[in-house]
């Protein structure tokens, strides 16, 4: 008897075993969805990119790794992403730089007015080793930079004259977005920074409680803001990117080999989402002009000359200064 029982608990042993390998076997061949979100509607170029992505990493892993992507903020505003990204509530997320400051120092550098000469230097200063130490500060907060994504080159815009100098900008009531730097550097300026919800610019500058705003051409163009803001000076004073990161603790779910394929994928969609980008800038340039907006050109030494009191409040630590001056002096 007692060697029946042996033989019996040996058997369910091995089975259990089995059980566990089976298991195993499975789990490494199981199907995994990754939730994306954006607030950009479908058909943007950040979204596209995402998707982009998502085939690339569907095809080298057939099949078993997919991307679905949340357009249009269907899982929220990129305020409340980002922790429900840190939690691993969402997988991944394509995401503006200025919600991070305060929580990541090192990405205040790339969103300084005027750290970058011009698109090319941007982009190579952020595809290098600076940008991949920026990327990997991310981690110390939950999550994984994946790549850098454009957003275009900010000008202001205003419904009064075109601005040639800072002195253009003395008294103007200009609206920023919820950031304390843009708040900073449009003072600067001797604007009055306005905060407001993007949405409610159209009718703030068509009631005159605001004058003019600041951003790229294609949010200029789609907006409208064109037909009741038509001054559109380009003083380019922002190239900050945007940024893709991965939500730390579902990368780590994922096995060395795949992670790697993650990784792979999401540089590799930069050169998508700059073709797209680059096209769409150019369509939406083309509307504007032909809707007879005003656009000039500035001398942008001035601008940034006054913007020495901006870096002085933002870039406080050694840390961040030799950050700032790795950037200025890559050719």
């Amino acid at each position: 008897m007692a060697k029946f029982a042996t033989l019996t608990r040996r058997l369910a042993a091995g089975a259990a075993l089995a059980a566990v390998l089976a298991f195993g076997a499975g789990s490494a061949s199981a199907q995994v969805t990754l939730r994306s979100t954006d607030i950009h509607p479908d058909g943007y170029p950040t979204v596209e990119a995402v998707k982009f992505m998502g085939k690339l990493i569907e095809q080298r892993t057939n099949g078993r790794i997919k991307i679905n992507v949340f357009h249009s903020a269907q899982l929220g505003q990129e305020k409340d992403t980002i922790e429900q990204t840190r939690f691993g509530v969402i997988d991944m997320n394509r995401i503006n730089m200025a919600p991070f400051n305060n929580l990541i120092p090192a990405t205040n550098v790339p969103s300084l007015p005027f750290i970058f000469r011009s698109v090319a230097h941007m982009r190579k200063v952020m595809d290098g080793l600076i940008g991949d130490s920026i990327l990997k500060e991310f981690e110390k907060h939950d999550l994984v930079g994946l790549a850098f994504y454009d957003s275009g080159a900010r000008s202001f815009y205003n419904s009064k004259q075109p601005i040639n100098t800072p002195a253009d900008m003395k008294g103007m009531k200009i609206r920023v977005q919820q950031s304390d730097m843009f708040i900073s550097l449009v003072s600067a300026l001797g604007a009055n920074a306005t905060p407001m919800n993007f949405g409610e610019v159209y009718s703030g500058l068509q009631t005159k409680l605001i004058d003019g705003a600041e951003n790229n051409w294609p949010s200029f163009e789609s907006t409208k803001h064109f037909e009741v803001a038509k001054f559109y000076s380009l003083t380019e004073h922002s190239l900050s990117p945007e940024v893709l990161v991965m939500s730390k603790k579902s990368f780590d779910k994922l096995s060395p080999a795949d992670q790697a394929i993650v990784k792979a994928a999401a540089k590799e969609s930069v050169a998508e989402m700059r073709k797209l980008w680059d096209a769409r800038e150019k369509a939406s340039e083309a509307k504007v002009r032909a809707g007879g907006a005003v656009i000039n050109t500035v001398e942008k030494q001035p601008f940034i000359d006054a913007m020495k009191p901006v870096y002085e409040k933002f870039v406080k630590d050694q840390a961040l200064k030799d950050l700032v001056a790795k950037i200025q002096a890559e050719k």
